[in-house]
């Protein structure tokens, strides 16, 4: 790991139709949990199951086998430069998260280090949905408490394919198909947002330049699929 030491659904779009399926690595199989385990931990939880070739995290199972059997998971592998894609879906008024340049630390949580791409219920005017949704920063596809984005997620229930590149330092979010936001990593204004956000006391957030991809478990039913990185 390396830390920075300077001051329908069925049918999504991709952001390239001519992509060269050879250079994607497959991160999740669609049948087993075979890369991921339970941050911090050497295995997965339960109430990860894999079930129609989706990545579900169960809160029904999680509640009755208890919180030892979810908790946030993490792929085998680390990445320094990446384009990362993957579909998911959240339960009505659901909160989760894509994290990614983790530094795995079983004595600090998995958002310590991360950032997050936010995975949410926004609602809408007559349905209200997660309560975040409520809060600038916090809706879904927003770099979560850092950086807002462009509002394209579908309606509660849907598959929304995810990207997240970074390259360089450059950092580019894409939802359905469309960019929502764009920023740079560890230059002076990715400090400034740091210190305004609720990170600031954690001196290691956001400084890696290496690591893992976080999946979160918010106590919510979400469920992933499709999810395959390519190294830049």
């Amino acid at each position: 790991m390396t830390l920075l030491s300077c001051s329908s659904t069925n049918n999504m779009q991709s952001t390239n139709n001519n992509e060269d399926s050879s250079e994607w690595i497959t991160l999740f199989d669609g049948k087993t949990t075979q890369g991921w385990h339970a941050y911090g931990k050497s295995s997965i939880g339960k109430a990860w199951e894999v079930k129609d070739k989706t990545l579900h995290l169960n809160s029904a199972v999680k509640k009755a086998l208890g919180n030892g059997e979810g908790g946030d998971i993490v792929t085998d592998q680390e990445f320094e430069n990446f384009h990362l894609k993957l579909e998911w879906r959240i339960a009505s008024k659901g909160n989760s998260g894509i994290l990614f340049y983790v530094k795995e630390d079983a004595k600090q949580d998995i958002w310590h280090t991360g950032p997050e791409m936010q995975v949410l219920d926004n609602g809408t005017e007559s349905v209200p949905g997660h309560p975040d949704a409520k809060i600038h920063t916090h809706r879904a596809g927003d770099l979560y408490d850092l950086l807002a984005s462009k509002e394209v997620v579908k309606p509660v229930g849907e598959w929304n394919l995810a990207e997240i590149i970074s390259n360089k330092g450059k950092l580019e979010f894409y939802l359905n198909g469309q960019q929502t936001l764009s920023t740079t990593m560890w230059d002076e204004n990715w400090k400034e947002m740091v210190a305004k956000s609720k990170f600031k006391s954690l001196p290691e957030f956001g400084k890696y330049t290496k690591g893992k991809i976080g999946l979160q478990d918010h106590g919510d039913d979400v469920w992933f699929r499709n999810i395959r990185i390519k190294k830049l």
